[in-house]
């Protein structure tokens, strides 16, 4: 299993204990977790699922860290007016403790994140039995890999609604299960502690392709992102992690646009990345269906007869490169056209026709059509079937190590060690080298290097740079568009993370609200 790529099949187990009168009650055909955990295999099975979890979290980034940020929007249209508005309420800061927990809505990441960590504290706690003498080298394996998805789920939690509540064993009670929360502190030193066990197990990547399943330049990348992340920044142990996944076995490809292609999954520049299967079995990716505008003929961008004209975020328009985004690239920089292209065409009400799909690099709006940006780092046509593609999703990239040790550099004032790892991703972009690495070049560079990979938001935030930088983009999209409402974009402080859904803090009265919500 270890030498096959990871496809994410979820397992369905019950995680709570029962009494063996309730038992009785299960189906004999039902996976329980008392009947499950009696074999490496079922326990590798488990671990799996627990990065199931994964895909929920990427699919609610998109509108909860790419259309919140600087970096894109969301196309308008006025026969959407129904329950997608709690999407474009995160996009405009109009968001409330309903708009980010419903699964018809953008997904539920706060759901998403505490079932990932379910699954991981049911495989720990079940590895701390061993009751089927498991040897030490599978249980490393498996304990490092939980602890990864654990530590993983709980920094996307930290960053995005602050102190949560640390359940760190299998939920067996009631009583367990309703937790009030911990504190930002407390949650970042879980993280990191479970970080350096999983360091410790984990193996690293030798081979290529990967198999998808983390390794121990994932943890060290993650354990430097809550390094630079925590209250009290420690820059130190950050530039230690980096400094050895650069000696570790991954390079940048020569080619950017190669590094997204589907028939290159898992390449010597991934660290980490979320695993899709095109088929009829649930495990393929859909989101370039989305990101490109609604049209009545998406063969002109993904080759292939269909539609995504459903309405709601089962369409396309989201996700929308801003022309901010599109006109901040260097003249030069071969990015632009490998992560955005140009819709052409005619619009009757909200149906577009494409006439033509051109690149960004000089473009001016021809007279008499309509255009619209749209990712492109993405597409890889020709597509087979509607709505069902092949594309994994980036997590962590070489490159994003060597910005954000660059990052971490230049925030200890290191800035000339930092500025040959800037520009060996400059390089490959084909830009000419920098003289010197500032806060402003390196959160630039890593701005247009990950686009569109869920990061802008958080790495704003992590710089100090979020409030500013929202306000800026609110007050440039209302003087374009006259339905934006005048209390949008009122970005502050509490708006750096998001609500606790509404139903959370109903169900658990230990919970309480973030403020300004």
């Amino acid at each position: 299993m270890k030498n096959k790529i990871l496809y994410i099949v979820a397992v369905s187990i019950g995680f709570l204990s029962c009494k063996k009168s309730e038992l009785d009650l299960v189906p004999k055909t039902s996976v329980s977790a008392p009947t499950f955990f009696k074999s490496e295999t079922e326990f590798q099975q488990a671990v799996v699922s627990a990065y199931s979890n994964l895909r929920g979290v990427a699919f609610t980034g998109i509108y909860m860290d790419e259309m919140r940020s600087d970096n894109t929007f969301f196309n308008y249209y006025s026969s959407d007016r129904g329950s997608e508005t709690s999407i474009e309420a995160m996009a405009v800061f109009l968001d409330n403790s309903l708009s980010s927990a419903e699964p018809n809505n953008a997904g539920n990441r706060y759901g998403n994140d505490y079932s990932g960590i379910a699954k991981a504290n049911t495989v720990l706690t079940r590895l701390k039995a061993n009751t089927i003498g498991l040897s030490q080298s599978s249980m490393d394996d498996l304990s490092g890999q939980a602890l990864f998805l654990r530590a993983y789920y709980y920094f996307d939690l930290v960053t995005h609604y602050g102190g949560v509540p640390l359940q760190l064993e299998e939920i067996v009670s009631e009583t367990g299960a309703f937790l009030p929360r911990n504190t930002v502190d407390e949650v970042y030193a879980q993280i990191i502690a479970d970080l350096n066990d999983a360091i410790a197990k984990l193996p690293v990547a030798t081979a290529f392709p990967q198999t998808g399943r983390v390794s121990k330049g994932a943890a060290k990348m993650l354990l430097a992102y809550a390094y630079m992340s925590k209250p009290t920044r420690d820059y130190a142990k950050a530039e230690t992690e980096l400094l050895d996944i650069t000696k570790m076995n991954y390079t940048l490809l020569p080619n950017y646009t190669d590094v997204f292609s589907p028939t290159n999954k898992n390449n010597s520049e991934s660290i980490f990345e979320v695993q899709y299967k095109a088929g009829n079995d649930g495990q393929q990716s859909d989101f370039i269906w989305r990101f490109i505008p609604k049209t009545t003929n998406t063969e002109a961008i993904l080759g292939l007869h269909g539609t995504n004209q459903r309405g709601g975020i089962t369409s396309g328009g989201w996700n929308a490169p801003t022309q901010e985004m599109v006109s901040s690239y260097e003249s030069g920089d071969k990015r632009l056209p490998a992560s955005i292209g140009v819709a052409i065409g005619t619009q009757t009400g909200d149906s577009f026709t494409i006439s033509s799909v051109v690149s960004p690099v000089n473009f001016t709006p021809p007279a008499g059509k309509t255009f619209y940006y749209f990712i492109n780092k993405y597409v890889f046509p020709p597509y087979t079937v509607e709505w069902n593609t092949d594309q994994n999703w980036p997590v962590y990239r070489y490159s994003g190590a060597l910005l954000l040790l660059a990052e971490c550099l230049v925030k200890q004032g290191k800035n000339a060690e930092a500025l040959p790892y800037l520009n060996q991703v400059r390089k490959r972009a084909g830009l000419p080298n920098l003289a010197s690495a500032t806060d402003d070049n390196v959160a630039s560079e890593m701005r247009h290097e990950l686009a569109f990979e869920n990061h802008r938001w958080t790495d704003l935030v992590r710089n100090g740079k979020a409030v500013e930088t929202l306000n800026a983009k609110g007050k440039q999209l209302k003087s374009l568009y006259g339905w934006l409402l005048p209390a949008s974009f009122n970005v502050t402080n509490n708006r750096l993370i998001y609500a606790i859904p509404s139903r959370e803090v109903q169900i658990n009265s230990n919970l309480v609200q973030n403020p300004g919500y």
